[in-house]
């Protein structure tokens, strides 16, 4: 056997072991796939299916909202008038298609699911059980309900003042309620805690010893939000932000940015 013999038949071993190993590999992800198939043995757990039945939504809500309705402000932070108000203006943003598969959750479910975790803070995998709500479909729903609000509520409630009179009318409030003459606002910052985003190191870390986002925010004399801006990183001071806001810079154009992007 010549060296070129040798060669070529050391090539061919090579490239059978390579097809072996290729082989093997797509046979294992094959079987993989199929054993996740097979375990999924239904597909509704049955203490969700019986949501109707012992839901928050559909039994604690409905007894609150008729028998006691501070409670139920307690528990939504609005009382039922409110809360129907909100759900009626956000239902055409939230509303979805019944399908063969399941039928879609109620609007109102939504919308009150959304306001218990911003009012108590609780985790996801903790709500699931009284609301019997898979977790991952309550993080879907919250981020949902969140963009449907700003959507609807925006030019609304974010609405800078118009002309001189409005100027003045905010002036002579902060005047008569707390005091203070020649005020338009209260600017203040907060951190709100979030998720480290991916490959971004400490840039969201903030000295009280958690990730979030700098929420800063011109407040009326009666709490209402005339400007906000989202977009600072935990680490970044409420003067840094402040200065690099469009707010400060104070052109007439930029003075109008009043819900800026990030």
């Amino acid at each position: 056997m010549d060296r070129i013999d040798l060669v070529l038949m050391l090539m061919q071993q090579h490239m059978n072991q390579a097809l072996h190993a290729h082989q093997y590999i797509v046979d294992r992800r094959r079987r993989r796939r199929l054993r996740r198939r097979a375990a999924r043995s239904i597909w509704v757990r049955n203490w969700i299916s019986r949501r109707p039945e012992h839901g928050l939504y559909d039994c604690l809500m409905v007894e609150l909202r008729n028998e006691d309705p501070r409670a139920f402000q307690n528990f939504m932070r609005m009382p039922p008038d409110m809360f129907d108000e909100v759900v009626e203006r956000l239902r055409p943003a939230l509303t979805k298609k019944t399908t063969h598969w399941r039928a879609p959750l109620d609007p109102g479910l939504k919308v009150a699911l959304t306001l218990r975790h911003l009012a108590s803070g609780a985790k996801y995998r903790d709500m699931q059980y009284g609301w019997r709500v898979p977790h991952n479909t309550i993080s879907i729903v919250v981020r949902e309900v969140c963009m449907a609000i700003v959507d609807e509520y925006r030019e609304e409630l974010l609405k800078p003042p118009q002309n001189d009179e409005d100027w003045r009318q905010i002036t002579d409030n902060w005047m008569r309620r707390w005091n203070f003459p020649h005020v338009i606002g209260a600017i203040d910052g907060k951190h709100v805690a979030c998720k480290a985003p991916a490959n971004t190191g400490s840039d969201y870390y903030n000295y009280k010893g958690f990730f979030s986002i700098i929420l800063l925010a011109v407040v009326t004399s009666d709490y209402k939000f005339m400007w906000i801006d989202v977009s600072g990183k935990g680490s970044t001071s409420d003067a840094h932000l402040y200065n690099a806001s469009c707010f400060e810079r104070g052109s007439r154009e930029e003075r109008h940015c009043w819900i800026p992007t990030a």
